[in-house]
Order: C-alpha cells, then structure tokens, then sequence
C-alpha cells in the first residue's frame, strides 16, 4: 500500500521573541513533514513552544528562519492577504479557548467563516445548511439558536470545532483542544474530533501535554529546548 503524499513541511524553522529587550528563542530550527491525512500529536512541557510551532504550521506566525510548505504552497512567501485566504480556504483552527463571538448564536458562529468567502451571500441558505449538518455531528442540533454563555465549555467546543470544519480544510489544527474542560467532557470532545477528521480523511495536528491524548494519534513527536525529538 502506497503512503500517503506528504501535505505539511517545515525546514529549519526558527523563533525568537523578544521582550523588554531580551531575546527568548523558542523554536531552534525546527523541521518535519506530515502526511496527507495523518493524525500527529506534539508534546512537550508548557512553554516549551508548541502553540509557537502550531501557529508556524498554520500561517499566523512568521518565523524568523526557515520556511513552512502546505502541499505546494510556499506558506511565507505569499502576501498577507494571500496568507489569510489561504487559512480560510485550507486550514481549520481549534484552540483551547472556544472564541465564540458572543452576540451572535451557536450557528452564526459555525457559519461566520463562509461567510467571509467571495460569493458567500448567494449561498446563505446552503451554508446554513452544512452549519447544521455539522452541528447535528457534533451533537448540538438542539443548541443553534442558544448564545455561547447559554452552553456549556464542552458544548462550546464543540461549535468550535464545527466553525473549524465549515469550509472543509485540508488540514485541523488543535490547540490543546481539551485544555480548558474536565476530563470526560475532554474526552468526548476528542471522539467528535477524531471521528469527524477521520470520515473526511482530513490531517490532524495536535499539540497537547497530555500523554494519554497523543497516545490517540498515529504519531508523536516531542518538543523541547526548541527542537522536535521523535
């Protein structure tokens, strides 16, 4: 059986922030490829820079060195416009905290990215429509009309992750998606997670400290003092 084609890659990526004058490396020529459809968890200590390496992978951070290809992509080379489209287009984000806007309801809230994408208003009624298939996946097909403080942080979560997939990427991103929930809302976060990325062969990074959490990927990989350690 054929691997599947490489989608990600980084080489030799580098960032350093600097605060009140001090410089504070945080990745020191990171490198690594994924797969089309692989599940990989990154680990490591808090602070040891794995949200720095997620948003890399994504397009929200520049490295200082080194650059980052999504398919046949040169990630850092394009325009920031080009960059934030290209986001919406291929990248869905999940983070620890929900960023539900809270004016808006539960299904607003899924919709939002399409929303965002040239030829979005001749489509209303059909993007409304995939929100609510999604939302249906993750469970909350009795929470559209309900604003983020009327549900809980798991059900939150969930919209999130639903508003990550509204314009099927490529590839999800996740932020220590279970962070901020207890243990069994955690985990029935992370069976949504990995039952609606599996049914359409989306890659999946995840950065977690959480052992039992990676152990769910195909793949882990440890980051520490900067440098990613397999």
């Amino acid at each position: 059986m054929n691997e599947a084609p490489i989608q990600i890659v980084a080489r030799d990526v580098h960032k350093t922030y600097e605060l009140e004058r001090v410089r504070i490396p945080v990745l020191r020529g990171v490198s690594l490829e994924v797969r089309r459809g692989e599940r990989l968890a990154i680990t490591g200590a808090s602070g040891a820079g794995k949200s720095t390496l997620l948003h890399a992978l994504g397009g929200l951070d520049r490295p200082n060195e080194g650059s980052v290809r999504f398919e046949d992509i040169d990630v850092y080379a394009m325009s920031a416009a080009a960059r934030t489209e290209f986001r919406a287009q291929r990248v869905g984000f999940v983070f620890q905290a929900y960023h539900l806007l809270p004016e808006l309801d539960v299904l607003d809230n899924v919709m939002l990215p399409a929303l965002s994408r040239p030829g979005a208003l001749g489509r209303v009624a059909a993007l409304r429509e995939r929100a609510k298939a999604l939302l249906d996946r993750v469970g909350l097909s009795h929470r559209l009309h309900h604003r983020p403080v009327e549900v809980s942080g798991g059900e939150q979560q969930r919209a999130a992750l639903a508003r990550a997939l509204m314009n099927e990427p490529a590839a999800l991103l996740a932020d220590e998606p279970t962070g901020n929930l207890d243990s069994a809302t955690g985990r029935q976060v992370l069976d949504y997670l990995f039952a609606l990325t599996a049914e359409r062969a989306h890659t999946l990074v995840l950065v977690t400290h959480n052992e039992e959490v990676a152990a769910l990927c195909d793949r882990r990989l440890y980051l520490r003092d900067g440098v990613l350690q397999s």
